[in-house]
C-alpha cells in the first residue's frame, strides 16, 4: 500500500504568508484540500513521496498525513480527534501570524514616523557656519600641542642642566676633600719641618762655635810667641775654653729646654685630648663625664692651651713668612745672577768672534806680507 503526497509550497518576494493545507490518504489516495489564509504573499513547501503509515507537517502550515497501509481507511474517530487537533493548532499558529504582522506594520509605521522627523533629509545640511569654528579649534589644539612640546623640552633642558651641576658639584666637593686632606698633610709635614728647623738651627750653631774655635786654634798655633818683660796678660787659650764651654752648656740648655717644652705641650695635648674625650657624648648616647678627672680648672687649662698654641703657631708663621722672604730674596738674587751670567755669555761669544775675525785678517796680512817680501827678493836677485 503506498500513498503519494505532494505539496508545492512558495515563498513571494514580499516574504510573509500564512496558509497550509492537510492531506490525509489512503489506499486508494483520498486527498482533503486545505485552506489558506494570506495577503497576496505566501510560502509554500514540497514534501515528498511518503509510503506507509506516517504523519509528517509541512512548512507554513501545510500538514500532510500519510495514509495507512492496506486498503483500509482510519477509524473516523482518530480521524476527527487528528484533525481537530491540527486544526487547533492551525487556527493558533495563524493567530500568531496576524499578531506578528500586526506589530511588525506598528514598528514599521514608528520607524517611518521617527525617519520622517529626525532621519535624513533629501537635502544636505549646511556645515559652513562651524568650518571657522573648527579651523579655530584645529589651530588651538596645534598650538597647545607645541606649547607643550616647548615645556617638554624646557623640562628635559632643565633637568639636564641640573645633572651637570650636581656632576659639577661632586666633583668640586672631591676636589674640596683632596684639597683639606692635603692640608691636613702639610700640617703635619710643617710640624716636622720646624722641629727639623729648630734642630739645624742649633747644629748650626754649634757647627759655627766649632768653626771659630777652629779657627782661633789655627791663629794661636801660627802666632809667635814673644817673650817681654811684663806683666803676665789674659790667657787667650783658657779664654777661649772658657768661652767653648759656656756655649757648649749654653746650647745644651736651650736644647733641654726645647725638649722640655716640647714633652710639656705634648703631654699637655694627650691631657686636652683625654679629658675632651670624657666631655664629649658617643655616637649612640650621651655619656656622663667623670667628676674625679674633670675639675673647675679644666677650661681654664684648655684656654690657656689653646693661647699658648696660637702663638706658637704665630711665632712659626712669622718665622715662615721670614724664611720665605729670605727665599725670594734669595731666588731674585738667583735670576739677577743668572741674567747677568747669560748677558756676560752673549758678550764673550761676540767678543770670541770678533778675535777669530782678527785672527783671520792678520792671517791673511800675515800671508800676504810673506808673499810681497818673496817677490821683493826676487826682483834684487
Amino acid at each position: 500500500m503506498s500513498c503519494n503526497i505532494k505539496e508545492t509550497i512558495t515563498v513571494s518576494s514580499k516574504g510573509r504568508s500564512s496558509g497550509g493545507s492537510c492531506i490525509i490518504g489512503g489506499g486508494g489516495g483520498a486527498r482533503i484540500s486545505s485552506f489558506g489564509i494570506g495577503s497576496g504573499r505566501g510560502f509554500s513547501g514540497r514534501s515528498g513521496n511518503c509510503y506507509g503509515n506516517g504523519l509528517g507537517f509541512g512548512l507554513g502550515g501545510g500538514v500532510v498525513v500519510g495514509g495507512l497501509g492496506g486498503d483500509c481507511l482510519l477509524s473516523s474517530c482518530d480521524e476527527k480527534v487528528t484533525m481537530q487537533n491540527l486544526n487547533d493548532r492551525l487556527a493558533s499558529y495563524l493567530d500568531k501570524v496576524k499578531c506578528l504582522e500586526k506589530e511588525n506594520a506598528e514598528l514599521e509605521c514608528r520607524i517611518r514616523e521617527w525617519y520622517a522627523t529626525q532621519g535624513l533629509s533629501c537635502e544636505p545640511r549646511d556645515y559652513s557656519c562651524y568650518y571657522k569654528e573648527i579651523e579655530d579649534l584645529q589651530n588651538q589644539i596645534v598650538c597647545a600641542t607645541i606649547d607643550n612640546n616647548k615645556i617638554i623640552l624646557d623640562i628635559d633642558n632643565s633637568r639636564m642642566a641640573a645633572d651637570d651641576f650636581r656632576v659639577k658639584y661632586e666633583t668640586e666637593l672631591a676636589l674640596r676633600q683632596s684639597v683639606e686632606a692635603d692640608i691636613n698633610g702639610l700640617r703635619q709635614v710643617l710640624d716636622q719641618l720646624t722641629l727639623c728647623r729648630s734642630d739645624l738651627e742649633a747644629q748650626l750653631e754649634s757647627l759655627n762655635h766649632e768653626e771659630e774655635m777652629c779657627c782661633l786654634r789655627k791663629q794661636s798655633t801660627g802666632d809667635v810667641s814673644v817673650e817681654v818683660n811684663a806683666c803676665p796678660g789674659p790667657d787667650l787659650r783658657q779664654i777661649l775654653e772658657d768661652l767653648r764651654c759656656q756655649y757648649e752648656t749654653l746650647i745644651a740648655r736651650n736644647r733641654k729646654e726645647v725638649e722640655d717644652w716640647y714633652e710639656c705641650k705634648v703631654s699637655d695635648t694627650l691631657v686636652l685630648q683625654t679629658r675632651l674625650t670624657h666631655i664629649a657624648p658617643g655616637p649612640g648616647a650621651f655619656q656622663k663625664p667623670d667628676t674625679e678627672t674633670i675639675s673647675s680648672s679644666s677650661f681654664p687649662v684648655k684656654n690657656n692651651l689653646e693661647s699658648s698654641l696660637a702663638e706658637t703657631e704665630c711665632q712659626y708663621n712669622t718665622l715662615l713668612g721670614d724664611l720665605q722672604n729670605q727665599i725670594t730674596c734669595v731666588e731674585q738674587q738667583l735670576a739677577e745672577i743668572r741674567a747677568e751670567i747669560e748677558c756676560q755669555n752673549q758678550e764673550y761669544k761676540t767678543l770670541l768672534d770678533v778675535k777669530c775675525r782678527l785672527e783671520q785678517e792678520i792671517q791673511t796680512y800675515r800671508c800676504l806680507l810673506e808673499g810681497g817680501q818673496e817677490g821683493g827678493q826676487g826682483n834684487k836677485a
